[in-house]
């Protein structure tokens, strides 16, 4: 099984060690001890805590779409007819191109805080390495 320090919980869930090890402290996200005395969290334990937190994070409840990545606008491109919108969610870039009647309808500028709503047939899901771990090839 899975078990990260603080510090990965940390960046898998884009906050703060601070805010991990308070959750840790209130008794919301189990954690144990490794071998050398540093708090640990299971992957499983950490994978049922984002699922618990992430049910319907915008509070919608009325889209399909479940990938939701907020952010703030740090890029707006606009031509006669589409736009491209950069958000940064995180550490995440995510690049959207629409329409540019959209982006005027949305009020989309640089500094706006937006959500990226995410609905496709085809997400490609790779495996990370393990820290410590060098790809092949």
């Amino acid at each position: 099984m899975s078990a990260f320090r603080i510090g990965e919980a940390a960046e898998l869930l884009g906050v703060s060690t601070d805010t991990v090890r308070r959750w840790v402290d209130a008794g919301r996200l189990p954690a144990s001890r490794d071998d050398h005395g540093h708090r640990v969290i299971g992957g499983a334990d950490l994978a049922a805590f984002v699922r618990a937190g992430a049910a319907d994070p915008e509070g919608t409840g009325r889209s399909s779409a479940r990938n939701r990545l907020r952010g703030i606008v740090t890029a707006v491109v606009k031509d006669t007819v589409m736009a491209q919108v950069d958000i940064q969610a995180g550490p995440f870039r995510v690049v959207s191109l629409m329409s540019r009647e959209a982006v005027d309808e949305l009020d989309l500028r640089v500094g706006s805080v937006a959500v990226a709503v995410i609905k496709s047939t085809t997400v490609v899901v790779e495996r990370a390495p393990t820290p410590g771990q060098q790809r092949s090839g």
